[in-house]
Parts: structure tokens; C-alpha cells; sequence
């Protein structure tokens, strides 16, 4: 809810922060959310189980001690579930300003004491009417959404734990002549570290002796692994895939990359400001004026009209009960669950109804490339053959080469030939250069070399030079195949998009979103992914902070921002975005900072959780009319507007009219969200 910074009294400073709160209730939440949620959970389990026997006896089962069972079912709800109403008023007068909380607890309070005097003293209000199922079933809903909203804001925490896991615990640490393990906390800048194929790099450091490929792309997003050599640097939580690696460490603790993504994810996730919901902002206003109406009221006609203490006290408390927010209560709620309940059909789990909110808004898109808009792994996309060549023996050589690589390229050669049913046999022998290729010598004592430019000299490359250059300023990874001394071919392959990236951005532009490209890959693969796909914003060599940065200056420019990603490298711009999409299939990190997750791993469900965001919040507009209509048309019959017409006897009837209205109210908002399951994904 919206907080007055000056009038608050309720504040928390954290890491030189000032966090201000309009209630204990969200102070409780920022400090132990854990406890907020048990205290939740227990108060959920106490109200729905005698609300729903309220809700029974109120509608099915009159008998005639049944209004004294109501009583003491729904004093317990009333001051055991709803106590937090209570503190919330105490709250909203400690900071001079009217909130949600106030309006359930007059209201609810109001349903609840009037329904007891009529239970008690029957002959005090001949009128009757008990309104117990009102303020049970006000609270208990009130609870229920609170509830969900808590377990969606404690997943950030879970974002943050996600991150600090990806650093390994334990390094080699070269002491002298020998190798010791030690664990993260001892390594010191300068520390000589050793590390091992598969082995996580345990902090950012400089290659001092070595050569090895590593993966990168759970912190740069870059597709293909890196070869480094002495002298390159390397990042903490990456992993050595072929050879081992002396390195020095460069950064420790606080400094490395990582743990600035850890920090950002923070930062970002405690930085955004609350949205005001539409319910309190009129709270602020509605609650003062229902009772300033109703005291009003009671007093004209005391004083004025002439009608009798009993009358003008029925009179006050008619106004608190009929605008007690029953379809208020539940116009948002309602179409939030059938919308969540719709969204999950078709593989969209949205984390929290302020996500569908934001996401109504969206007119900008930031998109990462690598497992987002690609497959995020390499596939051969072109054989060229030459010197005669077939395709399939330049596979299978190719193949035999590679048959005992690890790398992910060697893997998608393999797959290739396995899928076509080509069969390949192992080399008799064969030699890794780094960052090069591999020369083999295959059963026939033929010497095969796969690799890029570097293996062959520019006599034989100048032969396929325009074909090479065509491949790789399509951005493909290419590989040159050479049997004895001659070329024989050319394998391209690339990290290909997804079947319905072309269809989502294609959607998406008709949409007239404004779209960014922003990638870890280098600016020759993001130029061609980018052009393949028709988005003209392209930026290549993105970092983590690049992408929020980006995000961040789009939010000043006054867009509102949707971020889609899988990436460990996208949480921070997965939290920063006013809308955070992570795909299904990413890490678990995308998928804790993310707001909406994309379950199926298709991007173009993106453009249908934006859709539906539009839709329900269309539907919640329109429940907010139909629940504040009746209110508007209502208070003033309850103050007294009918008694010219019908002289005080109206009061008779009144009771009646108002449960009908209310419940025609409720019945009117909840058709209308049911309406969103009618909503249509393409």
C-alpha cells in the first residue's frame, strides 16, 4: 500500500536504507516474513472452517438456536482471524491516513455488532436481520489473498540463496609443491589456485598457466565456451570443461562477480516501489466519509426528522453494514484466481496478481538471446561439401575426429551422425589444440583435421574463403574439415531459435512494443539472431548490470518494462523489469526472480501472459464499478433517502434489500471474472 513518508511512524533502516510501512503487519513482513506467513496460515486455518459453517447456517440450515451458534462462531473470526484489522486501524491513526485494514474493520465490525445486539435483544431492533456470514466471509477472503501475495514475496529471498549456491564451496589451493583443499571463505587475493576439468572456478581470476575451454554462459549468457589462456580472466562460479587451469585469484568475497549479481538481485528486488492499489486509495477516502455519512445521518433524523433513538441508531449502523466491502473484497481477488487458474492451463505461472497488473501495462521489451529466444545449445545448421565431397563422409570424418571429445560442439556432431545413422569409428589416435580443433589419424591412416582457420594455411583456405565468410557473418560457429592435405568441407552450426520465436516477436510488433536485444553473445551472433527475428535494437556483450541499466533507463524514459530470460545472468534484470518472465526450462535462479514463469519454454506464451494481464485487469475495472455502484446507490437509502416515501417503516424491509444487493453485487463481480476462462490464446 502507499505510505505518506512523512507521516509515517512505522520505519526500518537497513544497509543505510529507510524502509517506511503503512501497517505492523507489512513492517512484520519485511523483517520475518516467515513468521508473517505462519501467522497467516494459522489464522486461515481457523476462519474458512467457521465461515463455512456460518455460510451453511446462514443459507441452508435455519434452526432455531442457529443465530446464537453464528455468534460465537463468528466472534472468533471477527477478533481472532481479523485481530490484524484491528492493529491495522491503530496503524492507519498513528500515521493520519484511512487504509484498507480500517475500512474491513468498520465494516466487518459493524455487520458483526449489529447482528449480535438483534441476536441478544431481538426487540431492540424489530428489523432483525444478521449479517454474520458477512464479516466471516469479508475477513477470511481478505486473509486468503493477503496469504498468497506473502508466499510470492518470500520467493525473492529464494532467488538470493539460488545465487550464493552457484559458488562452490571448496578450492585447490597450491601451497608450495603441494595441493590443498581449502574452503572459499580462506582464499586470499594473490592465492595460487588449481583448478580441474568439471571443476567450478572457485573466484574471479587471472589464468597463469593453462589452457582450457570454460562455460560462461550461467554469467555472460554467452552461448559457445571460452578459450582461456595465461593471462585471461576468469569469473568465480563458471565452469572448466576441458583441461586444467593454474590460476591467481584476483577478487575474493564481496568483489567477485557473483557476488555483485547477489547484490544487484537485492538491490533491485528492495527498490521498487509499491504500487498504489486502487482499494486503498479510495479506502483513504471512502472510510472517513461512510462513517462521517452515517453519523450525519443518524443525527439529522434524530434531531431534525424526529424519529426515534432506536431508528437513528439503525440508521448509522444500516450505513456501516451496506458499505461494508463485500464485493469489494472480492472484485479484485475473484478475477485474479480465475485468471491465475486460466494462465496455468496453458503452462503460465503467475507468482502474484500485481504481476498481471504490471503486466497490462507493458510497452517495452527487453529479450535475452542464449535458452530465450534459441534452443541454448548448438546445432549444425550447414554441410557444405567440396573436392567432391558427399555430405555424410564429411559428417563422418568429422565424427571420427571427434569421437572422443567432451566438447559441446564435438556432442552436436555426434548427435548428428547418430540421428542420421551414419557410423563413425574412433581414431587411432588424435591431438586437441585448444581453441583451434583436432587432429586425428583414423583407421585407414588418414590424417583428419576439424577446426577453424588456424589449422590450415591461407593457400588452403582462400579455395573456400567467400563460402566461409557467408557462414560466419550469418554468426555461425564454422568448421573447416580437411583430409591429407586438402579441404573437403564445411560444418556451420549456430544456437538456432526456438520454433516460435519468430512468432512471438512478429506478435509482439504488431502489438507495437518497443523490443531490445541484449546478450552475452559476441556482436556478430546478436547482429544475426537479431536480423533473423526483425528486431532492430541490438545491443552484444552484455553483462548482467548492462541489462538492468538498460531497463532502468527505458523505466526513465517512462516505459514500463517486461524482461524475458532464463539466465543466471538475467536475475538482476528479471527483478529490476517491472514485469520479470522467466522461461521454464532456464535455472532455477531465473525462476525465482521472475514474476510470471513461461512453464512450456515458449516464448510466445509471454505475449499471452501480457494479453490475459490486460484482460483481467479490464475485468477488475469493471468488478470495481459493480461494487462501488452498489455502495453509491445504497448508502444514501441506508441513510434515511426512502423515509420521505415510506415514513421509518422502510426500515422493516431494509435489512432485505441490502443482503439482496450485496449478494447481487458478489454474484455480478464473480460471473464476470468467470468470464476470463472464456479467454482465447491466439
Amino acid at each position: 500500500m502507499y505510505v505518506d513518508e512523512k507521516n509515517s511512524t512505522l520505519a526500518v533502516e537497513r544497509e543505510d536504507r529507510k524502509y517506511y510501512f503503512c501497517s505492523t503487519n507489512c513492517k512484520l513482513q519485511f523483517e520475518r516474513p516467515e513468521k508473517e506467513i505462519r501467522n497467516l496460515r494459522i489464522a486461515l486455518m481457523v476462519s474458512w472452517p467457521l465461515t463455512i459453517v456460518v455460510a451453511i447456517l446462514t443459507y441452508v440450515l435455519h434452526l432455531g438456536f442457529g443465530n446464537y451458534v453464528m455468534l460465537v462462531l463468528a466472534s472468533i473470526v471477527q477478533f481472532y482471524a481479523g485481530q490484524r484489522f484491528y492493529a491495522g486501524i491503530a496503524d492507519a491513526i498513528k500515521n493520519r491516513s484511512a487504509n484498507m485494514d480500517a475500512l474491513i474493520a468498520i465494516g466487518t465490525s459493524a455487520a458483526w455488532t449489529y447482528s449480535t445486539v438483534v441476536t441478544l435483544f431481538p426487540a431492540a431492533f424489530p428489523a432483525g436481520g444478521i449479517y454474520f456470514d458477512t464479516s466471516t466471509i469479508i475477513i477470511s477472503l481478505i486473509l486468503t489473498g493477503t496469504y498468497m501475495q506473502r508466499l510470492a514475496e518470500s520467493r525473492a529471498s529464494t532467488a538470493v540463496s539460488a545465487l550464493i549456491a552457484l559458488q562452490p564451496k571448496v578450492a585447490h589451493r597450491i601451497d608450495g609443491g603441494k595441493v590443498v583443499d581449502t574452503t572459499i571463505e580462506q582464499i586470499k587475493k594473490g592465492d595460487m589456485l588449481l583448478v580441474k576439468p568439471g571443476d567450478k572456478i572457485p573466484t574471479d581470476s587471472v589464468v597463469v598457466e593453462g589452457e582450457s575451454s570454460v562455460d560462461e554462459s550461467m554469467i555472460t549468457g554467452e552461448s559457445m565456451p571460452v578459450t582461456k589462456r595465461a593471462g585471461d580472466k576468469v569469473m568465480g562460479g563458471t565452469i572448466n570443461a576441458t583441461s586444467s587451469l593454474k590460476i591467481r585469484a584476483a577478487k575474493v568475497g564481496d568483489d567477485t562477480a557473483l557476488s555483485q549479481i547477489v547484490k544487484i538481485v537485492q538491490d533491485a528486488a528492495s527498490s521498487k516501489v509499491p504500487i498504489q492499489k486502487l482499494a486503498d486509495r479510495v479506502a483513504s477516502y471512502f472510510v472517513p466519509v461512510v462513517v462521517l455519512v452515517g453519523i450525519l445521518a443518524s443525527l439529522s433524523w434524530y434531531f431534525i426528522g424526529g424519529v426515534s433513538v432506536n431508528v437513528s441508531i439503525l440508521i448509522f449502523v444500516s450505513v456501516l453494514i451496506i458499505a461494508c466491502p463485500c464485493a469489494l473484497g472480492i472484485a479484485t481477488p475473484a478475477a485474479l484466481l480465475v485468471a491465475s487458474s486460466r494462465a496455468a492451463k496453458e503452462g503460465i505461472l503467475v507468482k502474484s496478481g500485481e504481476s498481471l497488473q504490471k503486466a497490462s501495462k507493458i510497452n517495452a521489451l527487453v529479450l535475452d538471446k542464449t535458452g530465450t529466444l534459441t534452443k541454448g545449445k548448438p546445432e549444425i545448421t550447414d554441410i557444405v561439401a567440396v573436392s567432391g565431397y558427399k555430405e555424410k563422409e564429411i559428417l563422418q570424418f568429422a565424427a571420427t575426429a571427434e569421437m572422443n571429445s567432451e566438447h559441446v560442439i564435438a556432442k552436436a556432431i555426434i548427435a548428428k551422425v547418430d540421428k542420421l545413422g551414419i557410423k563413425a569409428e574412433f581414431p587411432k589416435k588424435f591431438t586437441y589444440k585448444q581453441g583451434s580443433g583436432i587432429t586425428a589419424l583414423d583407421r585407414n591412416d588418414r590424417k583428419i583435421v576439424v577446426g577453424n582457420r588456424d589449422l590450415f594455411d591461407n593457400e588452403q583456405i582462400g579455395s573456400i574463403e567467400r563460402q566461409l565468410q557467408g557462414l560466419e557473418s550469418d554468426g555461425k560457429t564454422t568448421l573447416i574439415i580437411g583430409v591429407g592435405n586438402k579441404i573437403i568441407g564445411m560444418i556451420a552450426l549456430a544456437d538456432v531459435l526456438k520454433e516460435d520465436s519468430k512468432k512471438a516477436i512478429n506478435a509482439f510488433k504488431s502489438a507495437d512494443y518497443e523490443i531490445w536485444l541484449i546478450t552475452g553473445d559476441n556482436e556478430r551472433v546478436a547482429n544475426a539472431t537479431a536480423k533473423q527475428l526483425g528486431i532492430s535494437n541490438v545491443i552484444p556483450h552484455a553483462k548482467p548490470k548492462d541489462k538492468m541499466d538498460k531497463i532502468a533507463q527505458l523505466q526513465r524514459e517512462g516505459k514500463v518494462v517486461a524482461m524475458i530470460g532464463d539466465g543466471i545472468n538475467d536475475a538482476p534484470a528479471l527483478t529490476k523489469a517491472d514485469v520479470g518472465i522467466a522461461i521454464g526450462a532456464g535455472t532455477d535462479v531465473a525462476l525465482q526472480a521472475g514474476s510470471i514463469v513461461l512453464i512450456k519454454n515458449s516464448i510466445y506464451d509471454a505475449f499471452i501472459a501480457i494479453r490475459l494481464g490486460k484482460k483481467t485487469m479490464g475485468k477488475i475495472r469493471q468488478n470495481l464499478f459493480w461494487a462501488f455502484a452498489y455502495n453509491i446507490v445504497l448508502i444514501p437509502i441506508a441513510a434515511g433517502a426512502l423515509i420521505p416515501f415510506f415514513t421509518v417503516s422502510i426500515y422493516n424491509i431494509l435489512p432485505l434489500l441490502a443482503a439482496f444487493a450485496m449478494a447481487f453485487s458478489s454474484v455480478t463481480v464473480v460471473s464476470n471474472s468467470l468470464l476470463l476462462e472464456r479467454f482465447k490464446v491466439s
